[in-house]
């Protein structure tokens, strides 16, 4: 990841010299590209002016608790990008699920807290997502698998984990988040834990501040296993998503214990989450007890119904 972030990977936009010859290289490949970004940008921009539909604040409203912390003055910017995600991509139903707009609108939800202050175009890569009823297997592979982002645009997920992650909102374990952070960190190209930052200068702190946190989960220092789950001590690239996990379920202690790095993906995402649990909650909320209602809104207790995942 050092590596990676010393060698300057431009800022979004950014080609080099060497870059801009090759582009240019192809007239028609060069017209092209620029055309459907255009196509997209207007196609966005009318997809954004639809009605939102009436069941869909009651849907957020019952499945993604982050959303009741949204202050007023981001939820209609929120919902502009909650509804050109929806109508975007493809969603595609696996194990006998049915794809309702509970399914569809929680999921994208996860995907536009990540993107509030960035741009949609981070997503451009997504084509389609794949989701199954839960935790689903592959023949050649052991153990059951709870969400997946490949470099050809397709994320899978389970619905049942989706679900667990967002009710259980402050664990730091969050399915979608995780994944969608992979779509975030693959955007410029490679799955390496460097997302495609807002400017050059960005790069060698940002490989600092993260190496050196990396290297403190692997060495299982307290406050890194105190704040982030030992998954991300994989590879540079799950390091990112369980970070990014963290800093919006868990930002009150990545400020207090990692503040370094809660700065450098305060920078990258433009929000400060700990500000948002402080403003409305005081403190961070405990996490629902095995016995409590479940937070999702079902009526079952919760270690029956999302917790069980």
């Amino acid at each position: 990841m050092a590596e990676r972030g010393a060698a300057g990977k431009g800022g979004r936009g950014g080609v080099d010299a060497a870059g801009a010859a090759a582009v240019t290289g192809t007239g028609g490949f060069c017209y092209g590209a620029v055309m459907f970004g255009w196509y997209r940008a207007w196609r966005r921009r009318r997809l954004a002016r639809r009605p939102l539909p009436r069941e869909w604040p009651a849907i957020l409203e019952r499945r993604v608790p982050f959303w009741r912390r949204l202050p007023e003055s981001e939820r209609s910017a929120f919902l502009e990008k909650l509804k050109v995600f929806v109508w975007e991509k493809h969603f595609i139903p696996a194990g006998g699920i049915e794809l309702t707009d509970e399914v569809r609108v929680t999921i994208a939800a996860a995907a536009v807290r990540l993107v509030l202050h960035l741009d949609l175009s981070f997503y451009d890569r997504l084509t389609e997502l794949v989701v199954y009823p839960g935790a689903y297997r592959h023949p050649d592979r052991g153990g059951a698998i709870l969400g997946e982002a490949h470099h050809w645009g397709t994320v899978v997920l389970s619905w049942s984990d989706v679900r667990a992650g967002l009710a259980n909102r402050s664990d730091g374990h969050d399915t979608a988040t995780h994944e969608f952070a992979h779509v975030l960190d693959r955007n410029d190209g490679a799955f390496d834990g460097t997302p495609e930052l807002h400017a050059r200068a960005d790069y060698a702190p940002w490989a600092a501040v993260l190496g050196r946190h990396f290297a403190g989960l692997r060495a299982a220092d307290e406050d890194e296993r105190r704040v982030l789950r030992g998954y991300g001590a994989t590879n540079e690239a799950e390091f990112f998503a369980v970070a990014t996990e963290s800093f919006f379920e868990k930002p009150v202690q990545m400020r207090e214990r990692l503040p370094a790095l809660y700065e450098r993906l305060r920078g990258f995402y433009g929000c400060d989450p700990a500000a948002g649990f402080a403003a409305a909650d005081g403190a961070e909320r405990k996490p629902p007890g095995r016995n409590d209602p479940c937070p999702c809104g079902s009526g079952r207790k919760f270690k029956k119904c999302c917790g069980r995942a």
